[in-house]
């Protein structure tokens, strides 16, 4: 490739050639990099809404700004290109605001719901993936057909919500996140549906059974259009049913409806001590031995605080008994849900500032995330535009991020890299 701001072939590290920016600025070159996963994270969240009838011509138009201002020899301001990585993070928010209300309008409220973690006998399909609209269209489509339909992964939260909770045959959530997804599929005793990211090239021992929708698309395995899952429902019924193996359970539907309709007794106990602090802990999951900090401190956490999860990083801790905080009759661990469900957080954490009446920096509220993926980045994004700060994130920083650009997000944002569970609780609890 040729860079036209160098005038010679693009070779060294960071230069993107006729891309992007001129490699001589690997900070230009990170900066855009934030950019770009961050769009690919707001793509997602837009692309779930729109499904549900839903979007917002402000942010369609953002993505097309930005994504312009990645071409070649359009933007060398490095001032600028924060500013843009900030406004995405706006455009995320709003993004998200946008598809929590398409949710709840279409499936209702979600509220706390026990969902059972074995499997029942009969018929099995399993549902991975993120579209809560695949899983509505295949229980339509299943009932009456002697089929037990499971979540997995970021599936979990569906079983909170109203529209979902009434069909008898979504029966329980199987498996843990989507790195675990070969050995969990290759033993589940039926029918795998993919909905959308998260999902795992599939072994031969399973890529008969298993089949896409959306905009998975997987190799040797069968992709279904315009949600018409007969094909799924018949493979199914064709397979040897699922023996009964015990399971447990596990709590989740901590949307911000419900969290806020126990806002006065949150209040109350801080007021009165016995809730010291709130942490975040969640984010995307991997395999990475590092990760185990999250289960770690979730487990290092006081009893007397408050921790809220989402997405796939719960599944190091969720399936933990935290108990209550003591006299409140409050969960300590509240999952707030899917990524997907990542502005119930935000949500939360602006309702307390304001009944509190301070800033959401001025909280007993620490924020500890871990990264992985492009809506990991987007969210990260709309806290740092909400001027959110002294967030920690791990177990390591996205490889695109130079050394001066994290010190510039550490100088403005306070935002720094995990250690290790007792020195950021020292750190954190003082």
């Amino acid at each position: 490739m040729f860079c036209y701001q160098c005038e010679q072939t693009a070779q060294g590290k960071g230069c993107v050639g006729p891309v992007g920016v001129c490699g001589k600025n690997e900070d230009l070159a990170a900066l855009q990099d934030l950019l770009i996963f961050g769009l690919k994270g707001i793509a997602a969240y837009a692309y779930h809404a729109r499904e549900l009838g839903a979007h917002d011509p402000e942010v369609d138009a953002f993505m097309h700004e930005a994504l312009f201002t990645t071409l070649t020899n359009v933007d060398f301001d490095l001032d600028h290109h924060l500013q843009m990585v900030l406004k995405a993070g706006e455009m995320n928010l709003k993004i998200m605001e946008l598809l929590d209300k398409a949710h709840t309008e279409k499936f209702g409220n979600p509220v706390p719901t026990k969902v059972y973690t074995g499997i029942k006998k009969g018929p099995a399909i399993l549902v991975t993936g993120h579209d809560l609209l695949d899983l509505y269209e295949l229980l339509k489509q299943t009932e009456g057909t002697g089929i037990n339909v499971y979540t997995h992964g970021e599936m979990l939260p569906a079983h909170a919500y109203p529209e979902l909770k009434k069909f008898p045959h979504l029966v329980g959530n199987y498996g843990t996140a989507w790195q675990n997804q070969k050995k969990e599929f290759e033993e589940f005793p039926g029918v795998i549906l993919a909905t959308t990211n998260c999902v795992l090239i599939p072994k031969d021992s399973y890529k008969d059974r298993m089949f896409t929708c959306g905009v998975a698309h997987l190799p040797g395995v069968k992709h279904i259009a315009n949600r018409d899952f007969s094909e799924v429902i018949k493979k199914a019924l064709e397979l040897p049913p699922a023996e009964e193996k015990e399971g447990g359970y596990i709590t989740t539907g901590f949307h911000h409806t419900a969290v806020l309709s126990l806002a006065d007794t949150i209040i109350e106990g801080v007021k009165s001590g016995k809730i010291k602090h709130f942490f975040l802990i969640g984010g995307c999951d991997g395999a990475k031995t590092t990760r185990n900090y999250y289960n770690e401190i979730a487990d290092k956490v006081p009893k007397d605080s408050i921790i809220l999860t989402l997405a796939c990083g719960k599944y190091r801790f969720i399936h933990k008994d935290f108990g209550e905080i003591e006299g409140t009759g409050i969960p300590r661990l509240l999952d707030i849900g899917q990524c997907n469900n990542s502005y119930s957080a935000v949500k939360i954490a602006l309702a307390l500032a304001e009944a509190f009446k301070v800033g959401v920096n001025d909280l007993p509220l620490s924020l500890i995330l871990s990264w992985f993926e492009q809506k990991a980045v987007a969210i990260l994004l709309s806290l740092l535009y909400l001027g959110v700060k002294n967030i920690r994130i791990g177990p390591t920083a996205p490889a695109f991020l130079t050394p001066n650009l994290l010190a510039i997000l550490n100088e403005k944002f306070g935002l720094k890299l995990i250690t290790t569970p007792d020195e950021d609780l020292k750190a954190i609890l003082g």
